[in-house]
């Protein structure tokens, strides 16, 4: 893309390798300027290479095509190997006709354009720069200005924060660089803090220099886009300003259809043109419904399509058309998807899926859009969608133990509900959000909005969702600490549920009762409590709430002493849990374990349990756990 630092690295190489005797013929130089308003074409710059090669004046051909051959003739009588660098080409036209008639010279040929219809020759892509090397850039050109300069060493975090700002981008770091180098009595940090106070870093790059790079171009960001972005098509220059307004850094191929209003095959189609101009870039993710192609926009190119449609009327109402359409899809899958993760044996199946492995996959490859779209419910326009999108990521949110996550779409989603005057909604929200807050150890936040939820639903006359509530504020009251208060809540769970019929949801009931029983000391009742739990897992076909079930009453049958009934009911749970990949489960099922094998006086069983839970822990991302089941491991040792 532009301002990569094409030309910086043909010129480096060039000179490196005529240093190294790669060239002793030397190396020849054209800027063809292939983005500016009027390009060079291949007649200009075969002028400028003959000029270079001594012909001029008198001695230059009259015609076009004679300077041509004059030209290949002066290539072909060199014996010693030469190195040509056309740079800033946008179309083969400017080149083809300057490529030399013989083999033994190289050409080195830099583009924002990938040729690929020719054939012959061979393609380097240039990436953004790794996040060290974007660091040691600028650390060089503020020290090759004035070795003293330590800022790089006194605020490195400052500096990556620069960078990350920056994209990565080596122009983007220049301008920054040159930023620095003239406020040389202030620190790096104010620089980030101007740029983040902006809310655009393109802008404030440009704004923030005058200066030119050692090829006497001007240090600016925009018009580098700008003169990549006029001379796409129009349908390319659509699909890039709406693919600027895609939640998240990837966006999948079907999620980009829906917010071009395309078909699959015409989208990808767009997608690859893109590609080819450097503006887009393929991600290849795993293949199936959560993986396929992505396609990723570089920071300041989405703030350069950002721009542009804000600068439009008739553009912001496309763009918002497309996030409308994107938000409406991201809704119908989360849709499809939470109900493969809710699905039970006699239920309708869901649809969209294969089953719950392929939900899961797809909420993966989505996830970072999915939370990003919840914030659009900020706006009127998207606040209904937004709320019911929000409603369906809690319970994938909540597996895969994105806590941080839970709660900022919690938030955002009471918001929208507000926003939409949906007074069920509203109260739905209140309970995602509670329960978010209590998984994310924030419990007194968490009572105070659960008893929120609780008071609306009694408010409705909603005894049904009234009870959902109930159990939710027993769970964090019970964490809390409040063990009487706990014990009252479940009852009241279990007490309406049962007065629904709802043996499912009176399961989890009794459950949650059983644990806040245990804990409170009355371990008869928990037992009593758990095994009813389980039984009607059992009996509605729910296997991972009857390894919950399975698992409390070990944790209860131990605690009463039946060390090999808990043993056995950890087995029973474990097998459900690995089957269901629920890793952090699984972690806790053998962390258990390894306590009763240690109790009992059998060190090498409990280090096995110990490390399988490192390894467990592990694929479910706690690394804090695993760490700590690690240490266990070596104790028995």
């Amino acid at each position: 893309m532009g301002g990569i630092g094409k030309t910086a690295l043909a010129v480096e190489a060039a000179h490196q390798a005529c240093t190294q005797g790669w060239f002793p013929g030397g190396a020849l130089f054209v800027d063809l300027r292939g983005y500016d308003d009027d390009p060079v074409t291949a007649d200009q710059a075969v002028l400028a290479l003959l000029d270079a090669l001594g012909v001029r004046g008198p001695d230059l051909p009259p015609s076009a095509a004679r300077q041509y051959d004059a030209y290949r003739q002066l290539l072909a009588e060199r014996q010693h190997r030469m190195l040509l660098i056309l740079d800033n080409a946008s179309d083969p036209a400017q080149y083809l006709p300057l490529l030399p008639g013989t083999d033994r010279h190289r050409v080195l040929i830099t583009s924002r354009d990938r040729p690929d219809t020719l054939t012959g020759v061979r393609l380097i892509d240039l990436e953004t720069l790794p996040a060290d090397d974007s660091a040691a850039l600028v650390t060089r050109a503020l020290h090759d200005a004035d070795e003293r300069d330590d800022r790089p060493a006194r605020e490195p975090d400052a500096l990556r924060e620069l960078t990350t700002l920056c994209g990565h981008l080596p122009l983007a770091l220049q301008i920054a660089a040159a930023m620095l180098r003239r406020r040389r009595n202030r620190g790096i940090a104010s620089l980030v803090s101007e740029i983040e106070q902006a809310g655009d870093a393109m802008a404030a790059l440009d704004h923030g220099t005058r200066g030119t790079d050692q090829y006497g171009r001007s240090l600016v960001l925009r018009p580098v886009l700008e003169t990549s972005y006029r001379r796409l098509p129009p349908d390319q220059a659509r699909l890039l300003r709406l693919l600027a307004l895609a939640p998240g850094a990837e966006t999948g191929t079907d999620a980009v259809a829906a917010l071009a209003d395309l078909g699959t095959e015409a989208t990808v189609s767009l997608l690859e043109d893109l590609a080819a101009t450097y503006l887009v870039t393929p991600v290849r993710a795993d293949e199936g419904p959560g993986g396929g192609m992505r396609w990723r926009l570089h920071d300041l190119v989405r703030a350069f399509g950002v721009g542009v449609v804000a600068g439009d009327a008739g553009l912001v109402e496309e763009g918002e058309a497309a996030r409308e359409r994107v938000l409406d899809f991201y809704y119908g899958w989360a849709w499809a998807a939470d109900g493969w993760l809710r699905w039970l044996p006699g239920m309708a199946v869901p649809g969209r899926f294969g089953g719950r492995a392929e939900a899961l996959a797809w909420l993966d490859g989505e996830r970072a859009g999915l939370v990003a779209v919840v914030g659009w419910g900020e706006r009127e326009r998207y606040a209904d969608t937004a709320r019911r999108l929000a409603a369906c990521l809690a319970v994938y949110l909540e597996w895969r133990r994105y806590f941080d996550d839970w709660v900022g779409v919690g938030r955002a989603g009471l918001e929208a509900a507000g926003r939409s005057g949906d007074g069920q909604g509203e109260a739905v929200a209140w309970g995602n959000l509670g329960s978010a807050l209590r998984e994310a150890g924030r419990l007194a936040e968490a009572v105070v909005t659960l008893t929120r939820a609780r008071d609306l639903f009694q408010g409705a006359g909603d005894p049904y969702r009234e009870a959902v509530a109930w159990g939710n504020l027993g769970v964090a009251l019970r964490v809390a600490g409040r063990l009487a208060e706990a014990v009252e809540a479940h009852t009241h769970a279990r007490d309406l549920f049962q007065g629904a019929g709802d043996p499912y949801r009176e399961a989890i009931a009794w459950d949650n009762l059983g644990v806040a029983l245990r804990v409170a000391g009355r371990l008869a009742e928990a037992v009593e409590a758990h095994t009813h739990a389980r039984d009607l897992h059992q009996a509605a076909g729910d296997r991972h709430r009857e390894a919950i079930a399975w698992h409390n009453l070990g944790l209860a049958l131990r605690e009463t002493g039946r060390v090999a009934e808990a043993i056995e009911g950890y087995g029973k749970a474990l097998e459900v849990y690995r089957e269901f990949e629920d890793w952090y489960r699984t972690g806790q099922v053998l962390h258990n374990l390894a306590l009763i094998h240690d109790s009992v006086g059998r060190p090498a069983e409990a280090r096995a349990c110990w490390l399988q839970a490192a390894d467990a822990y592990t694929q479910a991302g706690d690394t804090a756990k695993a760490d700590q089941a690690r240490t266990q491991a070596e104790e028995q040792e």
